[in-house]
């Protein structure tokens, strides 16, 4: 597996409340109540998924998908 530098999660509402947070390029998912708590467990799915540290990105970047519903 080559070095990445960064990783980009997409960042969604989950419709029971809290945020999901899905990597794209590898198989990580998880979630959390509010984004503080998310941080870290995207910190700790990314160690645990990319156990050698020569292999683990050095960035992580949360992009954050907000929709927002009104009437006119």
């Amino acid at each position: 597996m080559s070095q990445l530098t960064e990783i980009v999660f997409l960042v969604e509402d989950d419709p029971d409340g809290g945020y999901t947070a899905r990597a794209l390029g590898e198989s990580i998912f998880t979630e959390a109540d509010d984004l503080k708590s998310l941080k870290i467990m995207v910190k700790g799915a990314v160690n645990c998924h990319f156990e050698n540290l020569e292999n683990r990105p050095k960035i992580i970047r949360l992009h954050i998908v907000k929709d927002e519903v009104f009437a006119l």
